[in-house]
């Protein structure tokens, strides 16, 4: 896993697009300044989502992404930053 600690853990399992996005958008908006929002999705989709929202955002950074497995289930990590 990664070495970041996530100020808040979002979990958007079992979610497809947009909702990845717009639920990581609202959480990122309740976090301060330099925190980190740990997203966590069973859409392989938020890959590429997740990413060119952040790229095209202002003030959010994406830093980290990681695919792993629980349960035999892929799931989809991203580290979020409040810029």
């Amino acid at each position: 896993m990664s070495e970041y600690e996530p100020t808040e853990t979002l979990d958007v399992k079992g979610l497809s697009c947009p909702m990845p996005v717009v639920k990581t958008r609202g959480a990122v908006d309740d976090l301060s300044s330099g925190e980190i929002l740990e997203v966590v999705s069973t859409d392989s989709g938020s890959m590429s989502d997740l990413k060119g929202w952040a790229d095209t955002t202002d003030g959010v950074a994406m830093l980290d992404q990681e695919e792993t497995e629980e349960g035999g289930d892929a799931l989809f990590v991203h580290y979020i930053q409040k810029e």
